[in-house]
């Protein structure tokens, strides 16, 4: 599905207002931040007490709750060379077609999901399996050993931000999110889960720039392209 949005897409980085560079620093010191605790307070007091994230200010026309891109389920971990990596992105961001960008797009979560460790993997693989129990603190706890074992591996990051998303601890996760970036700036999954947070922070215009990088990575998202199209509408209507 193609969608049409402005020409020349906001740039992520903007000297007239605060950068997403500056979200991520101030949400990443937050021990003893009064002014962050005071926002997650108000962004949890907007949200339902259940497990899953409450409906979105912000929705697309379907009116579905938007969530981030995640892995899809029994993703077997295959080791792919960086030159394959690079390339999977460039078909990537030419595929106009949902159904062979999809096809794409797993084979890319395959690689990030591969540690190259039958250790870490298997950490990893019981991590999933406590998050879909909803057993958290097990997660947490795997999680952070695969970090401690294995700090460059990207996607361990990016599991515990998904896992902070969960448990609505926004700034935990948006921390996990620029170390996921730093690692993996093409990481269509982390900036998603960036984008979803800004939005339920009432930070729209961050949140449009967001999901407009997934759209640079991965044109042919739907959950992107949709959110894209309701911002615009959305932030376009609060300037007439």
């Amino acid at each position: 599905m193609a969608v049409c949005v402005n020409s020349q897409p906001p740039s992520l980085f903007c000297n007239k207002e605060k950068t997403l560079f500056d979200v991520f620093k101030s949400c990443a010191t937050l021990t003893g931040m009064k002014t962050l605790q005071a926002l997650l307070i108000s962004s949890l007091l907007l949200a339902t007490p259940s497990i899953a994230l409450a409906q979105q200010s912000i929705t697309p026309p379907d009116e579905e709750t938007i969530q981030p891109i995640l892995p899809p389920e029994n993703n077997d971990a295959v080791i792919e060379s960086q030159a394959t990596l690079d390339r999977l992105f460039e078909q990537l961001k030419k595929d106009p077609k949902k159904s062979s960008a999809s096809a794409t797009a797993r084979m890319i979560w395959r690689e990030w999901t591969a540690s190259g460790s039958k250790s870490i993997d298997l950490l990893m693989s019981w991590a999933a399996r406590a998050m879909r129990d909803e057993d958290y603190a097990k997660a947490e706890d795997l999680l952070d050993q695969v970090i401690v074992l294995k700090p460059e591996y990207s996607e361990a990051w990016n599991r515990r931000a998904t896992l902070y998303f969960t448990k609505l601890d926004y700034g935990r996760s948006l921390a996990d999110i620029e170390k996921t970036l730093a690692l993996e700036p093409r990481h269509f999954g982390a900036l998603s889960g960036l984008a979803v947070i800004m939005q339920r922070l009432d930070r729209n215009k961050d949140a449009l720039k967001a999901w407009y990088r997934v759209l640079e990575i991965y044109p042919a998202n739907k959950a992107a392209q949709d959110a894209v199209i309701a911002l615009e509408e959305e932030l376009a209507g609060s300037r007439t």
